[in-house]
């Protein structure tokens, strides 16, 4: 019998690889099939594994295998990186019972033809498993092409992807941003401040058995080093929110009894973050085009004890229904994502950099939108999770030449705790291999 965490990890991949659920909403169904919380945390290793080495296994099993990936069933493929992924990561499993169960696997696929080819292909690799057939480092760090192949194929991203951080960046940097984008990302939680501090909440984790250490930057954010406060009944006293997702509302510097503006509020962490700042006070609107986003939301609130947060539907294109009248706006734009891939790696294989100026597009249309809404003097923050500069700068720079706004140095006008995260123009910009934090960007400007 093929073990229960690694069919619901095959059918969790079969339906990511079809677009019919992207890695949260896959993994959520195969936790609900799963009875055992071990299962649950094997299968999702699994399936966040194999997504996050999806490159680096197909090359092997093109290797090893002695035929495209392209001629491939779809099914058999599946099964084969998610067993070599197994095979070669997932040490204190068995690579006997994984070539087992994917033997199993591939017959209750009904693709028993293939049983023989899978087996063989998964025992050539396991022995060669301490010298795999990849591109080493290359001598000459200007050599971009070895280093392209290199840092794509042996790190499993996208050739497109890191020709850019290599141009940018050079071999070394690259090399330690794909490295950090390999490496599973903590658990990160910010204390809602409307509850309670950080250091209280802290305690109460220790009370529970549950081990963290602060943030590095974010002064109210904890990294869980054991124990799973997850388990316990949510009461409101944190979020889940990752660390330089939280660096992003102290860009807006939220102030007690402003209007404050949070246009792409979903899920809530950053809206619920400047009403701690507001100290709850003042009129904080939380608005999303997605009525689905808005019911999380409200739960997320009323959870939180937040008393002063507004929540409003907006439509997806022409005007808000508001007048300009607030002090700051928050537009933390959806865009690529290309900044999350350590938390998130199917997004590697979905985007291709055709889709930037598409999403430029839709990102400086909807700023346009949002600055409309800021009163003279007032603020307007600009945000993201991409690492790309057409969503980022370039579009600061377009809305500011079409505009009556300003850029905000943060360095001289922003919270002390932002300081080590700016970059020279006095936007927040993490980088992986500069702070260890996902790639988020964030510039304020001001209405003149």
């Amino acid at each position: 019998m093929t073990a229960p965490a690694r069919t619901a990890a095959w059918h969790a991949l079969v339906a990511i690889a079809g677009e019919r659920a992207d890695l949260p909403s896959a993994l959520a169904r195969s936790r609900s099939q799963l009875a055992d919380e071990r299962d649950r945390a094997l299968s999702a290793a699994i399936v966040t594994g194999t997504l996050r080495w999806q490159r680096t296994l197909d090359h092997l099993i093109e290797h090893f295998a002695k035929r495209s990936i392209a001629k491939l069933d779809s099914d058999v493929l599946i099964i084969l990186r998610e067993s070599l992924f197994q095979i070669l990561h997932l040490e204190r499993v068995p690579a006997a019972a994984v070539v087992d169960d994917a033997v199993n696997l591939t017959r209750a696929a009904k693709k028993a033809s293939a049983a023989g080819f899978v087996n063989a292909v998964l025992r050539a690799t396991l022995r060669q498993r301490h010298r795999l057939p990849l591109p080493l480092r290359p001598s000459d760090p200007r050599d971009r092409t070895a280093a392209i192949a290199y840092l794509g194929i042996t790190y499993s991203h996208p050739d497109w992807l890191v020709a850019r951080w290599f141009d940018r960046y050079g071999l070394d940097d690259a090399e330690r941003w794909v490295r950090f984008n390999n490496d599973p990302a903590p658990l990160t939680v910010r204390a809602n401040r409307l509850r309670l501090d950080r250091d209280r909440l802290r305690e109460t984790f220790v009370e529970a058995g549950i081990e963290t250490t602060p943030t590095h930057f974010a002064p109210d954010g904890l990294m869980v080093t054991s124990g799973n406060p997850l388990r316990s009944r949510a009461d409101g006293s944190f979020l889940v929110q990752d660390e330089a997702s939280q660096l992003v509302a102290l860009t807006v510097d939220a102030q007690p009894g402003e209007s404050v503006l949070d246009l792409c509020a979903s899920p809530g962490g950053k809206t619920l973050a400047m009403a701690a700042s507001m100290n709850d006070s003042g009129t904080l609107v939380a608005c999303d085009v997605r009525a689905g986003r808005m019911a999380l939301m409200r739960d997320t609130i009323a959870l939180s004890g937040a008393h002063h947060v507004r929540l409003v539907h907006v439509p997806a294109s022409g005007p808000l229904p508001f007048e300009p009248v607030f002090d700051r706006v928050l537009v933390d734009a959806p865009c690529s994502g290309l900044g999350t891939l350590r938390r998130d790696p199917d997004i590697k294989w979905r985007r291709q950099e055709v889709d930037l100026a598409r999403l430029a597009h839709q990102q400086l249309d909807l700023l346009l939108r949002a600055a409309a809404l800021v009163r003279p003097a007032g603020r307007l923050v600009y945000a993201t999770c991409s690492s790309e500069p057409e969503e980022n700068e370039a579009i600061v720079l377009r809305l500011l030449e079409q505009s009556p706004f300003q850029p905000v140095d943060l360095r001289r006008s922003g919270p002390a705790a932002l300081a080590p995260v700016l970059d020279e123009r006095g936007a927040l910009r993490t980088l992986p291999f500069v702070h260890g934090l996902e790639a988020f960007y964030g510039a304020a400007m001001v209405r003149v």
